[in-house]
């Protein structure tokens, strides 16, 4: 797929990973210690250029695409199997690939927490620190309730119609996520250019239908394994930025990282929306660029 995005806000080089014959994107920038950067839904790696621009100088930055999104391939259901399962085993083979077995600070965000916590959960030892951003790794918290709005897209036709006829995910998300002030133009259009076909929509909507709600959901079982060994992530340091206008991962979803990370550092942001490294970009970096720094890896060896 080609796409036109201005190398001022994206001056990066592509990589490709194969997959079955299938083109897995993927952003590798820097040198040293690996930082992973795994996006949600429906943005791509374009969501933290910013902060690869800021860490490079420092550490190997790695942000890939997800299938159907961003650069990455957008086969049809023929092709790929767009479930949570699918996602991890396509994150797992891409640090493989790198050969990446230790050292590694995973950011997340979205359904990147989902997916890159399951494969963290698949080999713990990989994993040296976490940066968390608006995201869950968890079912459900009991205190709040599944969003209407993701219900529809979810479960209801003409919810599915809107995502893949207009790119009503897309473009909505790139208003409504966030808070503090509109994206431009330029950034707008690069958020939706990915998803500008019917058929280069398929991932936006697969995601929100495939997100678990209960133990006949495909991705059921990984969601309970994982959140299970979330704990475990407390032995190592932790960074969590929280937008507080996030509509859907709100305050609950923020307490319950507290209560599964109690030794995470916590910088809440409550003028940010979901977005919220666009919202609060200067303040994450600089955030993100302290953490790094109190929290040095052993020398190698």
């Amino acid at each position: 797929m080609s796409l036109i995005v201005s190398r001022d806000l994206y001056p990066f080089e592509s990589h490709h990973l194969d997959l079955g014959g299938l083109k897995y994107h993927y952003v590798d920038e820097g040198a040293g210690d690996p930082v992973l950067m795994v996006h949600g839904n429906p943005t791509w790696s374009f969501y933290y250029r910013e902060l690869i621009k800021s860490l490079r100088g420092r550490a190997r930055c790695i942000a890939p695409d997800h299938i159907g999104c961003g650069l990455s391939d957008k086969p049809g259901d023929d092709r790929y199997s767009y479930t949570l399962g699918q996602r991890v085993d396509d994150l797992e083979a891409l640090v493989d690939h790198l050969g990446i077995e230790e050292r590694l600070t995973l950011v997340v965000h979205d359904w990147g927490g989902m997916i890159g916590m399951a494969m963290a959960a698949r080999r713990p030892e990989r994993i040296a620190r976490l940066i968390i951003l608006n995201t869950a790794a968890f079912h459900l918290p009991s205190t709040r309730r599944f969003h209407w709005q993701l219900r529809a897209a979810r479960d209801m036709k003409i919810g599915a119609f809107l995502v893949r006829r207009f790119n009503a995910f897309s473009a909505v998300a790139a208003r409504v996520c966030v808070r503090r002030a509109p994206l431009s133009p330029e950034v707008r259009a690069a958020y939706t250019a990915p998803y500008d076909t019917f058929d280069n929509r398929i991932a936006t909507l697969r995601f929100v239908q495939d997100i678990p709600l209960g133990p006949s959901d495909p991705g059921y079982d990984i969601v309970s394994q994982t959140e299970a060994t979330l704990p475990s992530f407390d032995d190592r340091p932790a960074l969590i930025c929280w937008g507080g206008e996030d509509f859907v991962f709100d305050h609950h979803f923020l307490a319950r990282w507290r209560e599964l990370l109690p030794s995470a550092e916590v910088h809440e942001y409550p003028d940010c929306g979901h977005y919220v490294l666009e919202d609060a970009s200067a303040e994450i970096i600089a955030q993100v660029q302290g953490f790094l720094d109190r929290h040095p890896l052993p020398e190698p060896g």
